[in-house]
């Protein structure tokens, strides 16, 4: 049974934003210039361990004002796994009012659901669990993962639910890269798993406007990516050094938030570097959250553990066979 505890106030929220280029070529052929948005902070995630799983937490319900829509940021791994070794392993577990997503660069994990949902997630594809009103699911390594070894390295990224489609029925969906298209560049390349950049469209739904994208920057590439000013945006550096807006240099779990008002990212990588650049519009709404439930108000987190611990989530006993 869940019980009754501290609940976390989170503050509310103002952007998101769409995608392109910094410098935009107009009908008639001129550049648009832009202007650099300034950094409100640079953090340091948390490690933490998921089971037997080495954990970089970025963020968990906090900096709602600089993260929205996203709510929460965990990188596992990488990690090389012994073949019949399972360090991915998350027993069956509810939510409600949000969407916990799950990306891996590497390896590969095993979702099962009180949806009737049970599939293999593959390097590359990119899962939404839309918990809505609640739903239960549990994560593990992938069977072959299990069965072979292998490198594990993923992330798991909670996008927030507005407060009109919070009570909507869950579902599940995988996707692959027909709907997330890769791009390809002479200095950088990467993925756009939400969002639109320099023309790169990502056919992934969403309540509201958000971006997701995954990029790999060669030696010394620059990059500007256009965000609108009113938007949120943030940067998770997972490999190499990255100089963000010409004065700061990050390096590995490292976590840049940016203020809002100016509409251009630029970003400088000397050695190379490995990051993902999240945002979009944010829900301007109070966030309470309880562990895997995110909602409005303390009476509906009450309402949620009432909800599940009645079985209107699911059983967990049979998500675990």
């Amino acid at each position: 049974m869940m019980s009754r505890r501290k609940f976390i106030k989170g503050s509310a929220i103002l952007g998101a934003s769409v995608a392109a280029p910094s410098f935009i070529f107009g009908q008639s052929g001129m550049y648009s210039n832009r202007r650099n948005r300034q950094i409100h902070r640079i953090l340091d995630a948390d490690a933490t361990m998921v089971g037997t799983l080495p954990v970089m937490r970025a963020f968990a319900g906090n900096h709602t004002d600089y993260v929205s829509p996203f709510v929460f940021f965990d990188e596992f791994g990488p990690v090389d796994l012994k073949p019949g070794s399972t360090a991915l392993k998350v027993p069956a577990h509810p939510h409600a009012g949000v969407i916990p997503t799950t990306y891996f660069l590497s390896g590969s994990g095993h979702h099962k659901d009180s949806l009737d949902y049970d599939f293999q997630i593959q390097t590359g594809e990119y899962m939404m669990f839309n918990s809505g009103r609640g739903a239960i699911h549990m994560e593990e390594s992938g069977e072959q993962l299990k069965k072979e070894g292998g490198k594990i390295h993923g992330f798991q990224i909670w996008l927030n639910i507005p407060s009109a489609h919070k009570h909507d029925a869950p579902s599940t969906t995988v996707y692959n890269d027909a709907n997330m298209p890769a791009i390809v560049h002479k200095d950088y390349t990467g993925r756009v798993v939400l969002g639109d950049l320099m023309g790169y469209k990502s056919t992934v739904k969403t309540y509201t406007p958000a971006f997701y994208y995954y990029l790999k920057l060669n030696k010394q590439a620059r990059l500007d990516i256009a965000v609108n000013p009113d938007h949120n945006a943030f940067i998770y550096l997972v490999n190499g050094k990255l100089e963000v807006e010409g004065q700061n240099i990050i390096k590995p779990n490292q976590l840049v938030l940016y203020k809002r008002g100016a509409d251009n990212i630029n970003i400088y990588s000397e050695e190379g570097a490995e990051l993902f650049l999240l945002g979009g519009q944010p829900l301007n709404e109070v966030v309470y959250s309880y562990g895997p439930f995110v909602m409005n108000t303390e009476a509906q987190i009450i309402q949620c553990i009432n909800d599940y611990n009645a079985g209107k989530m699911g059983n967990p006993d049979v998500v675990n066979r």
